[in-house]
């Protein structure tokens, strides 16, 4: 069978949230209708890509890590662009939360080899906070491709970092869906889309999703209003079908994260 009919096998199964997508065979091409539509793993049209890190810290030791953070992460930042820093306050406890940006992997490949040089961050930070520090986990991920990287409109306020589980497939089975979920939630206003994050190493078919709100009550006002909002139940409802687990966390950006 023809690659081309591998990919029309596949639109047909699709069902309807498909259909529309024949359009970008007409007026994109196949290569591009196969790069963009039916991709595993959604891309901006770039290389930049973002490096999510998850430290589980020893109970004890928060407070003693935190202020080392406070005192040293400039050594870190010097090399390559932070994108935020949280810690956990609530779903998840002695955590900490870190995205970078990278502009592809040779980007990072030189970032992580001029950090094992830099005395200054290996002996002042490293050396001090990896006896803190229980377990370490990072992923990479891409923006999804209608998603840009947001700002809140001023500082302060808290995040709601949520973790997707999507069933096996990828964005061409359960994207559509989902996006149209994340737009019934922007559209009743109470909430700030920060970023939506497709995992490429890591856990696959993951989706990490980052909220801003001004408060947890404002948060939890606004989640029980759209909980009564029918297009936002519609939504959910019909992104459900693909979804495996969900969870989330709230977070609390240190001094040094430029997400504040």
């Amino acid at each position: 069978m023809s690659h081309t009919q591998n990919v029309m096998l596949a639109i047909r199964a699709g069902g309807s949230n498909l259909r529309g997508r024949i359009i970008c065979f007409r007026t994109g091409g196949l290569a591009e209708a196969v790069g963009v539509r039916l991709a595993t793993g959604p891309r901006q049209n770039n290389g930049i890509f973002y490096e999510i890190r998850t430290y589980d810290i020893k109970p004890a030791k928060m407070k003693e890590f935190l202020e080392m953070v406070s005192k040293y992460f400039h050594f870190r930042t010097a090399h390559s662009e932070l994108v935020g820093f949280w810690y956990s306050e609530l779903g998840a406890m002695n955590k900490v939360l870190h995205i970078w940006k990278y502009d592809n992997f040779a980007h990072r490949t030189a970032v992580r080899h001029a950090l094992a040089n830099d005395k200054d961050w290996q002996g002042k930070f490293i050396s001090a906070a990896l006896p803190l520090v229980e377990k370490q986990h990072n992923e990479v991920a891409y923006l999804v491709p209608w998603c840009q990287l947001g700002k809140p409109s001023k500082e302060g306020g808290v995040y709601e970092w949520v973790t997707f589980q999507m069933k096996p497939g990828g964005p061409a089975l359960w994207g559509e869906a989902f996006r149209a979920a994340i737009n019934a939630h922007i559209n009743t206003g109470y909430t700030k889309l920060i970023g939506v994050f497709h995992t490429e190493y890591g856990l696959l078919n993951t989706v990490h999703v980052l909220w801003w709100n001004e408060s947890p009550d404002q948060r939890a006002a606004g989640r029980h209003s759209a909980h009564e909002d029918a297009r936002v139940v519609a939504a959910v409802r019909d992104s459900v079908r693909f979804l495996e687990s969900q969870q989330n966390v709230l977070l609390i950006p240190l001094q040094c994260s430029p997400l504040k």
